[in-house]
């Protein structure tokens, strides 16, 4: 009976921890609110845990709204925490980053930061 007990209550301090895991946004490349020259080719973006391409999206638009990426998402080699997403040949100027991911626990998260290509 106690050993029923134990496990019960340590299943029940197991659940919130699990239920609280979600992909979230820990490094960018180029980094949130940088300034970078020259511009990059790709995107890069690195979560706190493995995401699923397959139902994640990831847009870069310029500050005209015109998208900039090149739809071509994938997670890099190896490695399912870090997306890659190449983009379009990008003149000086602000860029927007809009991120919805789904970790491959199946939570979702989303957000969004800005870049700028330095002449």
């Amino acid at each position: 009976m106690r050993i029923r007990l134990a496990l019960i209550a340590l299943l029940a301090m197991a659940a919130p921890q699990a239920a609280s895991a979600h992909a979230m946004l820990m490094k960018a490349e180029p980094a949130v609110g940088a300034s970078v020259s020259p511009a990059p080719a790709q995107l890069i973006l690195h979560y706190s845990e493995g995401v699923e391409p397959r139902f994640t999206t990831v847009v870069v638009h310029d500050a005209a709204g015109v998208r900039m990426d090149s739809d071509n998402l994938q997670t890099a080699p190896g490695d399912p925490k870090t997306l890659v997403l190449g983009l379009q040949p990008l003149k000086p100027g602000d860029y927007r980053v809009d991120w919805h991911v789904t970790s491959v626990d199946t939570h979702k998260t989303q957000g969004h930061f800005s870049f700028t290509v330095a002449p």
